[in-house]
């Protein structure tokens, strides 16, 4: 395939403990929400379900009247 690289050419253990401390780097700089963005954004998110979830209730209760309408012109 490809011309191994030198990480490549190291044990495994060795690349996944600098996976490990890669990753733990990469979390240290990521800004994490206090409570109140937390609560706010959890809202945000049930709220949009729910809109959704009725938008996608509502389209399939049409479908349905639809077919069942369809049902008796033709039978």
């Amino acid at each position: 395939m490809g011309v191994a690289t030198k990480s490549e050419s190291k044990p495994i253990t060795q690349r996944i403990g600098r996976f490990l401390r890669e990753v733990r780097a990469e979390l240290k700089k990521v800004v994490w929400p206090d409570r109140e963005e937390l609560k706010r954004y959890t809202l945000l998110v049930i709220a949009s379900v729910a809109v959704i979830a009725v938008c996608v209730g509502l389209v399939d209760f049409a479908f349905g009247r639809l077919l069942f309408l369809l049902q008796r012109l033709g039978g």
